[in-house]
């Protein structure tokens, strides 16, 4: 929960008034900040000022009006750094216990002043800067052969030193390193190793759960987890599932685990117990609910016999009982009998008879469309110059003769090939004897009177007249236009 779920009380979280802690990385909600001080008793004058990732350091405040959330330029040892205001007042002093130092310590720096315009702008450029340099540095790393990996680099507020902090598994020299980052950056090099744990913190992730890593918001203090908390809460041993996201195992298996020794107090020391009934009848147990205080058993002499639900106190009941040569009665529930489910009609609603009728009906146009497809492809010849042949009309002249012209020739009965040379060069020019032999065209009218090859005269053109008198548009003569 942050300030989009609507936690924050006092101006967001830009102001420090975030009332549920889960805005700002390691956030404490100054629960004492409306309580007016009185005016006998000056306020606390230390300040927690967090830095980059989880960094928290604690800096003396001489009389500077600044609240949670302000950007502040702080006094090092060589040098100036910018950090935020993360909390002040009387809870510092607890946050001073945890880290083992006294509101009197000399070690505790002071602020300067707050942040201008010219720090927050040289702030930017520095983050700017951080990750071109660690890539150039793992590339020098790479070079000398070191075994490290480099995980984040961090600019003084100053730009005077940058420090760079390394995961490795044993010791490395890495002062030929330091030379070249040195000579590259013209800045004072710092090298710091950190656990994996402290590199998930300073990185950030989302974790299995859907939210922060607990180490990247909240957590301060890593305590060692152990492969037990998993078997006390009767998790899976897997591996992959029980890491976080820096190898070791997840610190919130040991958030519930106080709760599940309390609960198991009560469960017998065993986990592979036999209960033994009347009648030679033998139970083991398969499963334990820790919550809900039930433990299963199945019968030993059915692979899949029905389980027996029982819970705590009964089981340690049974067992006592075994122990002294006694076997109780087992009882066992009356079988409930599932009901039937009733099918339910579809209600149509919505006018539809079927989800896929649209998918039934494209299929057949489809089917349609292919099956007309095959029709128009089985009904054209192979030939070609059948195609042509046929495609012209039929004619019943053989001679295209024209009848009463008194110039022309009679036609030869016995060869009337040689009458039409067209003819002739249609039969010797068709290599394929299986084709028949063309038809000529020829039709004769309704008339009997034989029509040959000739062209048809065109029929004229009926154009209306517009003059006609039966003609309502036509103007009549004594019409005048107005």
């Amino acid at each position: 929960m942050g300030c989009s779920s609507g936690g924050c009380s006092t101006g967001g979280c830009s102001s420090g008034g975030c009332s549920t802690g889960g805005c700002n990385k390691l956030n404490t909600y100054d629960w004492l900040s409306e309580l007016v001080m009185p005016t006998n008793i000056k306020p606390f004058d230390v300040v927690e000022v967090s830095f980059k990732g989880t960094r928290k350091e604690y800096f003396r405040n001489s009389n500077l009006d600044i609240t949670n959330g302000d950007m502040v330029v702080v006094e090092l040892e060589n040098g100036t750094d910018i950090g935020k205001v993360n909390l002040k007042g009387e809870l510092v002093k607890l946050q001073l216990k945890k880290v083992g130092l006294t509101p009197e310590s000399e070690s505790i720096k002071r602020i300067l002043r707050a942040a201008n315009d010219a720090d927050l702008a040289k702030h930017k450029e520095n983050k700017e800067l951080e990750i071109p340099t660690m890539f150039k540095a793992r590339t020098h790393a790479l070079q000398l052969g070191l075994n490290m990996k480099l995980s984040d680099v961090e600019y003084q507020g100053d730009k005077r030193k940058a420090t760079f902090y390394y995961t490795a598994e044993e010791r490395v020299d890495f002062r030929e390193l330091i030379k070249k980052l040195a000579d590259e950056f013209k800045v004072r090099i710092e090298m710091k190793q950190i656990g994996y744990r402290q590199e998930a913190g300073r990185l950030g992730a989302i974790g299995s759960c859907g939210r922060e890593l607990c180490c990247s918001t909240w957590l301060t203090d890593f305590k060692m987890v152990h492969i037990n908390a998993a078997r006390y809460q009767n998790l899976s041993i897997n591996q992959l599932k029980l890491s976080g996201q820096c190898g070791k195992l997840k610190c919130c298996l040991n958030f519930e685990l106080d709760v599940y020794q309390e609960a198991l107090k009560d469960f017998p020391e065993k986990d592979n117990n036999i209960i033994e009934f009347a009648g030679d009848i033998r139970y083991r147990q398969v499963k334990t609910d820790i919550l809900k205080r039930v433990i299963f058993f199945s019968p030993l002499a059915e692979i899949s016999g029905e389980w027996l639900e029982l819970k705590v106190d009964k089981v340690n009941e049974y067992i006592a009982m075994n122990k002294e040569g006694l076997k109780p009665e087992l009882v066992l529930k009356p079988k409930v009998e599932l009901k039937k489910a009733v099918e339910l009609d579809f209600k149509n609603d919505m006018g539809m008879d079927s989800l896929t009728r649209l998918d039934e009906r494209d299929k057949k146009r489809n089917n349609n469309n292919r099956n007309n497809k095959n029709r128009s492809n089985n009904n054209k010849p192979n030939n070609p110059v059948e195609a042509n042949i046929n495609n012209k009309p039929q004619q019943n002249n053989p001679n295209n003769l024209r009848p009463n012209n008194p110039n022309q020739k009679k036609p030869n009965q016995n060869n009337p090939n040689l009458n039409n040379p067209n003819q002739n060069n249609l039969v010797q020019n068709n290599p394929n004897p299986n084709v028949p032999k063309p038809v000529l065209n020829s039709t004769e009218n309704s008339n009997n009177t034989p029509t040959g090859n000739m062209n048809p005269r065109p029929k004229k053109k009926k154009y209306k007249n517009k003059n006609k008198p039966n003609n309502p548009n036509t103007p009549k003569p004594n019409d005048v236009k107005e």
